[in-house]
């Protein structure tokens, strides 16, 4: 019951969002990023509290027992991490986006599809990955060890060249399949000409944003199950993050680049994460347990520290 009620606001917010808020194309500024970003956030920092009450009166499976307050604490931890790694995930959005002209007064419509595709691939990526997690012992390694790689890529593998959507195989895919429009028309992903229904730029844009999410996710998924395999939880955090992502996105594509040592700060948490979900069957087998302020406290001080480190040598490039 429970999860057809989360489910059901998902959808309930998701048709306020696109049918209401923003029924109209325009321009997001910062200012209404900023609001719509600290409306999401603060729905998923409040739904903290509706675990803890779930968990408490049994109104949701737990198979790992969770107490109520471990239960908060795991959600907690999931979130902020999902949050966190969304952060290269809004760089290749405007990427795209900047590739293919999108004006930004359209942008919000793209975002919103990629947002419902991306919520149903996640879904898949949550249930199986759990499932492989309990029929294969040995996949814990795996995901660990690619953790690990993918964090130090992510700290020393130096400047890549930028990405290019239009020298994708997805966009060299979809061209081959269905005739692509020159123009924007308006926020429509299809329009028919002559009798035959072609893509629009808009369309191309989503496709890409979906392909890039899924491949974000086989970072974002082993580490969410690094912390939990708990379904509801590792579900939760991961949708209300996704949530967030658009306006997320508004407020931080245009001084992402400010924060350029956040890079650093994912790094450790992955690490963490990587190293955590390695000696998971050694940890079980001898009755250990690594406490939740510890993990909680790694995510928080580790995202602290590179965003307040990325402004403070910004500052001090400025004064030179």
């Amino acid at each position: 019951m429970v999860w057809e009620i989360f489910i059901g606001v998902v959808i309930i917010l998701l048709a306020l969002d696109l049918g209401v808020f923003n029924r109209k194309a325009h321009v997001i500024s910062h200012k209404e990023a900023a609001k719509w970003t600290a409306l999401w956030v603060g729905l998923a920092l409040a739904f903290s509290g509706g675990i803890y009450w779930i968990y408490l009166n049994g109104y949701v499976d737990n198979p790992l027992n969770y107490t109520p307050r471990t239960a908060f604490s795991k959600y907690i931890q999931g979130y902020l991490l999902e949050l966190s790694l969304s952060v290269d995930n809004i760089f290749v959005i405007a990427v795209i986006f900047r590739s293919f002209s999108i004006p930004q007064k359209y942008q919000h419509r793209v975002l919103f599809w990629g947002i419902i595709g991306a919520i149903v691939f996640r879904a898949l990526m949550i249930f199986f990955g759990i499932w492989l997690i309990n029929k294969i012992d040995w996949i814990t390694y795996v995901f660990g060890a690619f953790l690990i790689y993918t964090a130090y890529n992510m700290a020393f593998g130096g400047e890549e060249s930028e990405f290019n959507p239009k020298q994708s195989r997805v966009f060299k895919i979809v061209r081959k399949i269905m005739p692509v429009t020159k123009g924007i028309h308006g926020q429509r992903l299809f329009v028919k000409k002559m009798g035959i229904w072609a893509a629009t730029p808009l369309f191309l844009a989503l496709i890409i944003i979906e392909f890039t999410d899924v491949l974000f996710a086989l970072d974002s998924i082993p580490a969410i199950l690094a912390i939990t395999e708990d379904p509801f939880i590792v579900f939760s955090s991961n949708i209300m993050a996704i949530l967030g992502l658009r306006s997320m996105y508004f407020f931080l594509a245009n001084i992402i680049d400010k924060f350029s040592y956040l890079k650093y700060s994912l790094a450790v948490i992955l690490v963490y994460v990587g190293i955590k979900m390695i000696f998971h069957h050694y940890l079980k087998a001898n009755g250990l347990e690594i406490p939740e302020w510890l993990s909680l406290s790694v995510i928080v001080l580790s995202l602290g520290g590179g965003v307040l480190y990325s402004l403070y040598r910004n500052k001090k490039e400025e004064s030179i």
